[in-house]
């Protein structure tokens, strides 16, 4: 572990991640060899180094003081198994257990059928959160794998925060009244502009639905 923490402390010295909008995801300007990005979300890259397959770096671009709270969030969860681990962490970015699997995001691009237990498996992750007094928040098809036949919660950067999230409600939602009675039984793969086009779309669906609330 040491020596990987070398090697995370030197990719964190030499990379550069930026986000074109506040609303858009960031991404890394450069990738050191022969680290592999795995990732981007919305304030984090996750990166892998061939030599480390156990092991993967999550830097920060953006809202860096979220790391500590990230780290804080690790230690309520413990162990189990709707979740990573985090091993380290240090300035700008957290050493985690690396999560092997396929994103829901990816099996509707890929047509790959999304089981139903996946499903609960996240259900009974997200109840054990609320239990350690964590509000989960932001879990969505790119946060959500299946690796090894089972749902797995691979961020939980959002999960201090105090406010009311729908995302998992909504995409859990849209998988029992649209997903399970269509594409489950006829999977076809959906380009991800598509997949784009639907994701900006319900980003302002929410708000206009919060602004329409508070009228």
């Amino acid at each position: 572990m040491e020596h990987f923490i070398q090697l995370a402390r030197q990719l964190n010295s030499e990379i550069m991640i930026e986000s074109q909008s506040p609303f858009d995801p960031v991404c890394p300007v450069n990738t050191p060899h022969p680290w592999q990005m795995l990732g981007c979300g919305n304030y984090a890259a996750v990166f892998l180094h061939p030599e480390y397959p156990d092991y993967v770096v999550k830097i920060y671009g953006r809202d860096e003081h979220g790391l500590l709270d990230e780290k804080k969030v690790y230690e309520r969860l413990g162990d189990h198994p709707g979740f990573s681990v985090c091993y380290y962490t240090e300035s700008r970015f957290l050493i985690l257990k690396r999560i092997q699997g396929i994103t829901l995001y990816d099996c509707v691009h890929k047509g790959i059928k999304i089981p139903e237990h996946v499903i609960f498996d996240i259900d009974q992750a997200l109840s054990y959160a609320t239990e350690k007094g964590l509000q989960p928040s932001d879990v969505h098809g790119k946060n959500v794998m299946i690796s090894g036949n089972r749902g797995i919660i691979v961020d939980v950067s959002d999960f201090y925060k105090k406010e009311d999230c729908r995302k998992w409600k909504d995409l859990r939602k849209a998988y029992f009244k649209f997903y399970k009675k269509t594409l489950y039984h006829f999977p076809v793969k959906i380009p991800y502009f598509v997949l784009n086009v639907v994701r900006v779309g319900y980003r302002y669906y929410r708000m206009l639905k919060i602004s329409k609330d508070y009228k």
